[in-house]
This record gives structure tokens, C-alpha cells and sequence, in this order.
């Protein structure tokens, strides 16, 4: 910023406490003030009056614990035993779907060619033959897992409704 910048007041503290008495004259924070003082027992002196007791930090936002304790402390109130949320047991899930006979095509078709790939003196070929064999055979798998993914809505769903939840 430049030397002869307006915009910015020459002492901040100055412009804030401005601010803060502005606020306290429309009363601003008064109820506290006084809830502060009817809760704190006035203090008496040697003469025997009443004099003001000194002003203590109670932590954050008037709260009387600090801020480290609000934010990362544990939870002051204990759980309550009859809340349904403390007690929730999640439903069994769903059985998993039976496969049918185009998963087993699939499943065979991998199967056969990694073991073509890997391991060819199992399935008794040369290497030279068995690797085009091997990739020919997992592309089919692969393509037949593709073909097998179904397209469009789930059923029952409009796609015109947009994202469901």
C-alpha cells in the first residue's frame, strides 16, 4: 500500500475501540455485563463498601471454558440412554444376487487366460502359441463382461426426475 492510502485509519486500535464504544452506547452486550454482575458477589472492602470485583477472563465467548477445551475437549454431556440414535442397530444387508451362467463365461474365459499366460506347460502348449491364446482368450472375457453391464435406469426410475436418492 502506498504512503498517502486513505482508506486505511492511521491506528487500528484506535478505529476499533471507536467502533466498540459505538456499540456499547446502543447497549450492545449489556445484558451480559449485568448477568455477569448479578451472578458475581460484591466484594467489601476494609471500610466496609462494596467494590467492584476484578474482571476475569471465563474463556471463550463468555462460555467460561477456553477455546482448545470447547473445540477439541470431549463431549461435557453425557450420553442419553433412551435416545434411539445412541442405540441404532444397523438392518442386515441384502443376500447377494445368485450368479447366472454369462458370469461363469466370464469367470472361465479369465480363468483360462492367465493360466495360458502364466503357467502354459499346465495346459500342455508352447509359449509361442499359448500367449496369443492367452490375450485372445481375456479380450473375450473382458468383451463379454462389457456387453453383460447393463444400460439405462435401474428399473422403476424416471429419468426425467434427475439424481434420486
Amino acid at each position: 500500500m502506498s504512503e498517502h492510502d486513505t482508506s486505511e485509519p492511521d491506528n487500528v486500535d484506535e478505529a476499533f475501540a471507536a467502533i466498540v464504544a459505538g456499540l456499547r452506547a446502543e447497549g450492545l452486550g449489556q445484558d451480559i455485563v449485568e448477568e455477569r454482575a448479578s451472578k458475581e458477589p460484591k466484594a467489601k472492602s476494609a471500610e466496609g463498601k462494596e467494590k467492584e470485583p476484578e474482571p476475569q477472563d471465563t474463556g471463550w465467548r463468555t462460555g467460561g471454558t477456553d477455546w482448545d477445551a470447547t473445540v477439541l475437549g470431549r463431549d461435557p454431556s453425557p450420553p442419553d440412554p433412551d435416545d434411539p440414535e445412541e442405540h441404532y442397530i444397523p438392518p442386515e444387508p441384502p443376500p447377494l444376487p445368485k450368479p447366472r451362467k454369462g458370469a461363469f463365461v466370464v469367470l472361465l474365459f479369465f480363468v483360462v487366460g492367465i493360466l495360458l499366460l502364466v503357467a502354459p506347460s499346465i495346459a500342455g502348449v508352447s509359449a509361442t502359441l499359448a500367449t496369443p491364446l492367452g490375450i485372445l482368450s481375456l479380450a473375450i472375457g473382458l468383451a463379454l463382461l462389457l456387453l453383460r453391464v447393463r444400460q439405462g435406469p435401474p428399473d422403476g426410475a424416471d429419468p426425467t426426475n434427475g439424481a434420486q436418492v
